[in-house]
């Protein structure tokens, strides 16, 4: 009897499962939405602040580009490797300068060495 019972709830149950289920987004759905819904929420100010920042600099940037570009570029065509310099250093006269690092030679191994 308690068989019968059980299947007959499962049986009765099944169909408004499966009509829930096409009706709207599953709880995996719903938590994803409100997890994004949160973090638009919590980004809502910071991405504000951006951009203000952007409006405010905006204009400065794009003179900047506009001049230093052509320049930027062609310096960017000729280092092919940018850890091979140190940090640019500013001199007392107001120019710009980065020096190439010393080359480090590698360790070698006794193994390889070739007894003369």
């Amino acid at each position: 009897m308690k068989h019968v019972i059980l299947s007959l709830c499962l049986i009765g149950a099944t169909p408004a499962m499966a009509q829930d289920a096409e009706s709207g987004p599953s709880l995996m759905e719903r938590g994803a939405q409100m997890l994004m819904e949160g973090l638009r929420r919590e980004m809502e100010p910071a991405l504000e602040d951006l951009q203000g920042l952007a409006e405010e600099f905006g204009p400065s940037l794009q003179g900047f580009m506009r001049q230093m570009g052509p320049g930027l570029r062609d310096l960017l065509e000729d280092v092919q490797d940018w850890s091979v310099y140190e940090v640019p250093e500013m001199l007392d006269n107001g120019d710009i300068i980065i020096r190439r690092k010393p080359p480090v030679e590698p360790p070698v191994d006794p193994e390889e060495q070739i007894e003369i």
